[in-house]
Order: structure tokens, then sequence, then C-alpha cells
């Protein structure tokens, strides 16, 4: 079969190709933009590193191939050489088992045959069978169904035929209004729901959009109730009813958008190596503490009081005073969280944490640690060969020397940028609010996205300038 991946003339004007199918806004130009910018892992532009988010591939030459092409487009009027973007082949190009674009075309079914209408009884029949079907469906809907456990992509999605008869799909509009053009219309209601400028939204959700998942929303629409959990904490009800779905498909859709931005933003909480932590280091941290590789601070989130009275007893703060999930963060000098540990009861200590989740075993000969007065691992990080700063101890109620002094002082100033990284953290609510029982299996991959999402904003000391 003759290949119809992206070939190119010379006649045809490439900035203006873009993808015929209906409702897909995926152009040349914004490939060619995609493929300008840098890529976050590798520190180089994508067309360096990296392959195009999509290609646009054009419409066979043979009368076959091109008869099932614009009979799956299903348009009007087709444009006289059409092309059609990645996103809409099973393989992600045409091939021998899928030749023919078959995803997202934007519409639910071709057109059915004409037939002969139904009789007024027969329409009122099943029109009383669906009502009464989604009725029962929606009574037996259970509460544990609550949380128990670029701008590339612009697709209007349509829905699988072969689940036609689910309640989620039930309860979808034929044209369903997309949220997220509704809600995030500049950078101030972008930040408000999502933590996110508008650009690092878009930016997101054309990293994030393949493998999704196939649920009857659209993919931003996916992404943006997932960031509204995160962001906002609001109620299940609430989100089902901001986006016209079930409560069962937000469960659904926040799990599986969790467990797949855990996944994908990986690459967005690195731990520095050496040089780059002196090339982004800020003056601050130069002037006085120039071989800092982190700032480290634990921090408590409000926990539902479990029935048992193990894991009650395993949970209690005594700092707090209530039962508590407690997590390490490590940031850079420049701001950037380089780790955050898994979720650990409120009775684990500073120093087991440590132990425990993994942080050691970054670290190097030669590194510096600074930390507050409560961290008591001097002994673990010495076997290491890493120098731990703090400040200074009062003894016997003696006064601080004035070197102690200056030098606690010093700390104290640099160290106010943990908190503030740590504010940030907790600007998504759900970091902020009493957790609920049935939340805790999920909230250290919780506490790792929101990390994630955090850094995206970029580092915490240049607002100061």
């Amino acid at each position: 079969m003759q290949s119809t991946t992206a070939h190119w003339h010379s006649s045809v004007n490439m900035g203006s190709l873009n993808c015929s199918v209906r409702g897909c806004h995926n152009t040349w130009k914004k490939r060619r933009l995609a493929m300008e910018k840098t890529c976050f892992d590798h520190g180089r532009t994508r067309a360096e590193c990296c392959g195009p988010p999509f290609n646009l591939h054009r419409i066979p030459s043979s009368d076959e191939g091109r008869r099932m092409w614009l009979k799956a487009l299903n348009r009007k009027n087709p444009p006289k050489l059409p092309y059609v973007c990645s996103f809409h082949f099973v393989d992600g190009k045409p091939s021998v088992q899928h030749p023919n674009p078959e995803k997202w075309l934007g519409y639910d079914t071709p057109p059915p045959k004409k037939a002969q209408a139904p009789s007024a009884s027969s329409a009122s029949q099943e029109t009383d069978m669906e009502t009464a079907a989604m009725t029962k469906e929606s009574t037996h809907r259970d509460a544990s169904t609550q949380w128990e456990n670029l701008h590339l992509n612009d697709h209007s999605y349509a829905r699988d035929t072969a689940h036609a008869t689910s309640h989620d799909q039930a309860t979808q509009f034929p044209e369903q209004k997309l949220v997220h053009t509704e809600l995030l219309c500049n950078d101030r209601e972008c930040l408000a729901y999502t933590g996110l400028p508008l650009r690092a939204f878009e930016a997101l959700a054309a990293e994030l959009t393949p493998g999704c998942g196939s649920f009857p929303l659209h993919p931003k629409d996916q992404l943006l109730l997932t960031l509204m959990k995160l962001r906002l904490n609001l109620l299940q009800d609430d989100i089902a009813k901001r986006f016209r779905v079930s409560q069962a498909l937000v469960s659904r859709i926040f799990s599986h958008w969790l467990e797949h931005m855990e996944v994908k933003l990986r690459g967005y909480m690195p731990w520095m190596g050496r040089e780059a932590i002196q090339a982004t280091m800020p003056q601050c941290f130069k002037d006085h503490f120039p071989r800092t590789t982190c700032i480290i601070d634990c921090s408590e989130t409000p926990l539902q009081r479990a029935h048992n009275l193990h894991s009650r007893g395993e949970s209690y703060s005594h700092y707090y005073g209530e039962n508590t999930v407690k997590y390490l963060v490590a940031i850079a000098p420049c701001g950037l969280i380089m780790f955050i540990s898994p979720a650990y009861g409120g009775r684990c200590s500073d120093k087991f944490i440590s132990t425990h989740s993994g942080f050691l075993e970054y670290l190097r000969p030669g590194n510096e640690v600074m930390a507050d007065r409560g961290f008591l691992i001097q002994d673990l990080l010495h076997e290491r060969k890493v120098k731990l700063v703090m400040p200074a101890f009062t003894k016997r109620g003696l006064p601080l020397s004035e070197e102690d002094t200056t030098s606690t002082r010093r700390i104290a100033n640099v160290r106010v940028h943990v908190e503030r990284v740590i504010r940030r953290l907790k600007n998504y609510k759900i970091l902020k609010h009493r957790v609920p029982i049935n939340l805790t299996p999920k909230y250290s991959s919780i506490l790792r996205v929101c990390a994630c999402l955090c850094n995206l904003r970029g580092d915490i000391i240049q607002e100061d300038k």
C-alpha cells in the first residue's frame, strides 16, 4: 500500500495545512511551533531530541482509498486535498490493518439511511423506556463512588458506539458544550481553576492528551476536571453538575488521570545535578551558602479520624494534636521541588521519613542539606559524607554567640523559600483540606502530581525580582 504520511508538494502552502476532521484544529503551524519549543527533559528543542506531537497525512491517491477516507470524514463539502492528523488513526498513522481514520471523527455515528418514520405511540414508548432505565440506574448509585479509591488538540470527540447504552453516555448532550472554553478565558481564571497560567494549561493538555482514556468527555475537559479537583477540592457532585456527567464518571476520570499524570509528569520533578544547581542558584544562596544542594522540610495535612484505633494512633500528630498525613519536601535553591516523599502517618518522625522515603539515596558526598532544628538526621548524613546546615541551638539557656546569631539569621532568610514553596503546594486545596480516609490510598500520587504542577509555574525565588 502506498504510504500516505506527510508527503508535501512544493505547490502546497505548508502553513495553511490543517486537519480536515470535523472539530479538529490541528495545523501544520501548530506542529512547527511545538517542534521549536524547548523539551523539558532534554534541554533542547523538540526537533532536536523528540518526535513531533502529530503529523498530517494526505488522502490516498487510489480511488478506493480516497473513497474510504471521504466516507470516514463524512463532510458535505470536503476540501479538494484533505489531510488528517495522527490522532484519528488507530496506529497513529495509516497502517495496513487500519488505513483509514477511525478515531474521534467529530460525529457519533455515520448518518443513518432514510427509513420510515416511527409512529407517535412507538416513539413515546421508547422515550418512556429510556427514562425508566436512567431513573433506575440513578437510584442505585452508591455513595462509595465518592473519591474512593498546547493547544495542539482541540477535537470534538465522538462516543464509542459499542457503549451507547451506558449511563455515562446517556447523560451526555448530543452536542456537548466544552467546559474549558467557557471557564478558561484568561490567565486569572485559569489560575483560579487549575493553579496554572493559560499557556501552561494548553501545553499540558497537548502533552497529556495521548493516552487520556476513552471517556465520553473532551480530553481538555477531562484534564480540567482533574485539576479542579486538585486545585479547589470540590465535591464530586459539584464537579458532576459543572461538567454535566454522572458522579461515577467523575470518579473514574479523576482516578485515571491521576495515574496518567503521575507517569507523564515525572520529568517535571528532576533531581538536579551539581552544575544545574550552581547555574540556577540565586544570589542570596551564593553569598552565604554556595554549596547548598537542597532545603528540606516536612509538612502535614489534617486527616479524618479512622474508626480503627491502631490506624488512628499511627496518624496522630503530637505537634498538631490531631490526626494528620505527613510528607517530606526537598527543594533546590532556585525553588524547584526536586523530591516529595510518599504520604506517612503524622506519628512518623522527620528522621523516619527521611530514612524510609528514599530521599537519602539522592545525596552524594560533598552535598549540603539545609534543614530546621527539628531534623535530627546529622548521623544519617554524616555516614554519607553530607553536611547538614541548620540554625544553632541555645545551650543551657545561654544566649547565642554573635557568630551563631548571624548564621541563624542568614539560614532563616533563605529557608523561608521552602515555606513559600509549601504554601504554593497547598494552593492545591486537596493538600490543605482534611483528607477523607478513603482518599489516603491515592494521596502519595496526589502529592507527586501537585508537586510537578507547582514546578510548571516556574522558580518561586525569581518572583521577588
